[in-house]
């Protein structure tokens, strides 16, 4: 298990090593027959400090150790000794239990999730997308509880640029494993970054193959995240096939259990173009099923010839479990974003500020001015423009 050990951790256990120091070599290096301990101690304290974990898991076995053959005093002068190393041994006891107790609610298993934990950060950093983040908590829960799974769950994501399609997959992986998409376990391909040539077609697909082939018999729970699909060479997302479909195992791996996302624009006009009929209609965006819009994704990805699933196998044999729609966003889910980029540099918000930013950003439809063209997308560029030269003056655009 991974234990991800903070700096008061790190301070505890040197001012703990301190004290064994101490106790060792006031109270039972005194007597010839506590040598031991006197070395116990002298080890704890004195030896090359290794990494962090092995110094705390050692730290735990000389404390063991030396609460267990703790002597009894032989003389009413050494009264003390037991109280002393006593409420040494109870102390240390307790930090070690509490420390237990609190770092497994702090870190789980690599692989695991917190489902309460991650429909909380869902709420408090995705906007605008009540369909988005309901399939996929429903969807990562029902998976990961279930421990006989038969496929290995395939999602594909779909909406309009900047709406929040990678800012979930990352809080996916956030959540899956404390690295996030640093962990080895994870793992993203971009379309026009790693299959750009359409010469190499067929290298391309014997590389996927084994990369995923590979990586699944590392880690189970691998998770691939596919960006651009809509970007992505015809029938290249077919070389995946086998891993998403309905075996036990392809030549000794077990794909069961692995995690697959894909990201795509199609569908962006399909869904914008919904989203304004509510709009003019009067009705809420929150009113907007998945029943709406599930059956035209799959089929605007399937039929359009420049998309990565044209006639793709996995759309055509139902491989993928979940269409995620993600909704155009208003202009009061940008303000949104650009409070919670605000709270994320450490600043006080400013609604002078957040609304400077907000009207920079182009809106549609062109009379109405509801929706943003790029989302929260820019935000991050825009936020940083007005905090770093409009105040200086400096006329330059982002």
């Amino acid at each position: 298990m991974i234990m991800n050990y903070t700096s008061h951790d790190s301070l505890a256990t040197s001012c703990i090593q301190r004290i064994l120091g101490i106790v060792g070599h006031q109270y039972l290096g005194r007597r010839p027959e506590f040598s031991t301990f006197a070395i116990l101690s002298a080890v704890a304290c004195d030896s090359p400090t290794p990494p962090l974990q092995e110094q705390v898991a050692s730290m735990e076995k000389w404390l063991v150790l030396l609460c267990l053959l703790l002597p009894a005093p032989v003389t009413p002068d050494e009264l003390d000794l037991p109280a002393a190393v006593f409420g040494l041994c109870l102390g240390t006891g307790g930090y070690y239990i509490w420390k237990r107790i609190t770092t497994e609610e702090r870190h789980k298993e690599p692989g695991e999730v917190d489902i309460p934990a991650l429909q909380e950060d869902l709420e408090k950093r995705v906007f605008g997308q009540h369909l988005a983040k309901s399939i996929t908590i429903r969807g990562l829960s029902d998976f990961l509880k279930n421990e006989n799974s038969k496929k290995a769950l395939a999602m594909s994501f779909h909406g309009p640029t900047g709406t929040g399609k990678n800012f979930i997959s990352q809080i996916i992986a956030q959540h899956l494993y404390p690295e996030g998409m640093n962990s080895k376990y994870v793992h993203q391909f971009v379309s026009t970054l790693h299959f750009p040539h359409v010469q190499h077609f067929d290298m391309y697909k014997v590389q996927l193959q084994q990369w995923i082939r590979g990586n699944v018999t590392a880690s189970k729970r691998s998770i691939f995240i596919f960006d651009e699909v809509d970007k992505m060479h015809p029938g290249l997302i077919d070389a995946i096939k086998p891993y998403l479909d309905y075996y036990e195992h392809i030549e000794g791996v077990d794909y069961r259990k692995a995690i697959f996302i894909f990201l795509s624009n199609m569908g962006a006009d399909l869904l914008s173009q919904l989203a304004v009929d509510f709009w003019k209609a009067g009705k809420l965006r929150e009113d907007i099923k998945l029943s709406d819009v599930e059956n035209q994704l799959s089929l605007s990805a399937f039929n359009n010839t420049n998309d990565g699933f044209w006639h793709s196998s996995l759309i055509e044999q139902n491989l993928i479990d979940f269409y995620v729609p993600f909704l155009p966003l208003e202009q009061q889910h940008v303000r949104m974003c650009i409070r919670r980029e605000i709270m994320d540099r450490g600043l006080i918000i400013d609604e002078e500020l957040v609304s400077q930013v907000a009207n920079d950003m182009t809106e549609y439809p062109e009379d109405e001015h509801v929706f943003s063209l790029k989302g929260c997308k820019a935000v991050s560029t825009k936020l940083r423009y007005y905090l770093l030269h409009v105040n200086d003056g400096t006329p330059d655009r982002p």
